[in-house]
């Protein structure tokens, strides 16, 4: 797997979230959990994907013809980076052999994901340059404060938290100039899920992938008047962001959309 990725030392200035952080000094790398590509007699049984006990209301509204369900509306096993444990640990006790086991189904869910998305089409390159397109837009009606364009490029309650974050930083900043440096400095897949919707149809699933993005970046904003408050248009900045991104898989003209993000 590749290496992680680090916050170093240096000033960091709040964006268009509380959430959202900004990096004025590079990143250094630390070493990560390799990827455990074999079989180990510790994974008995693996449930690999979640099916919803208690749908919401317009899942349970089921057609004869299709279900119109358009998202889940949560993050299933949110991601979040798994400290690194000496091999000694890891192979010699039993902590270490119950951690390694954990570490072995979450590799296993999202090889799950994976696979049952790629009987759908999907190729990695081809997403990525999608995710970068949509980060990147996503991005740009933040700034400018486009309720409207946002409203198809993410899920219903991400639109829902967007429009209120906007709402929030208007009462702040009258203006905000926001680039991204292209081409990105880095992407990389952390996590996959599929959510079932349907215990008698397994085929009725979302996936959830969880993205990395690492970018040069340059930000500025304004007050009422036009002077600058804060960020320095004319500076690049290193970012890293993760999102989450997610799609119907039966659906046929489902697309990706934002469904959350991971605090960094």
């Amino acid at each position: 797997m590749a290496k992680a990725l680090i916050q170093s030392r240096g000033r960091i200035l709040p964006f268009l979230t509380p959430s959202r952080w900004w990096l004025e000094h590079s990143l250094e790398p630390s070493p990560w959990l390799p990827k455990l590509e074999v079989q180990s007699p510790l994974v008995s049984y693996v449930r690999l994907f979640s099916v919803q006990a208690n749908p919401p209301a317009q899942t349970r509204k089921m057609g004869s013809l299709k279900v119109s369900m358009t998202s889940p509306g949560f993050v299933y096993e949110p991601y979040s980076p798994r400290e690194k444990i000496p091999f000694w640990y890891r192979w010699f006790t039993r902590p270490g052999w119950k951690r390694t086991k954990e570490d072995i189904i979450l590799e296993l869910k999202s090889a799950y994901a994976i696979a049952k998305l790629r009987k759908s089409g999907y190729s990695k390159q081809k997403f990525y340059k999608e995710a970068v397109d949509l980060y990147r837009e996503i991005n740009t009606q933040m700034a400018s404060g486009d309720k409207g364009s946002l409203r198809k490029l993410v899920t219903e309650n991400m639109y829902s938290a967007l429009k209120n974050e906007i709402k929030q930083r208007e009462t702040v900043w009258s203006r905000v100039y926001w680039e991204l440096i292209m081409p990105i400095t880095k992407i990389r897949t952390l996590r996959a899920r599929l959510i079932g919707v349907d215990r008698n149809d397994l085929s009725k699933v979302f996936v959830q992938l969880t993205i990395e993005f690492l970018s040069k970046q340059k930000f500025e904003a304004y007050d009422a008047s036009g002077a600058v408050v804060t960020g320095d248009k004319d500076k690049e900045i290193l970012v890293r962001d993760i999102w989450v991104f997610e799609k119907s898989l039966f659906h046929q003209e489902a697309y990706w959309r934002l469904c959350g993000r991971i605090k960094v």
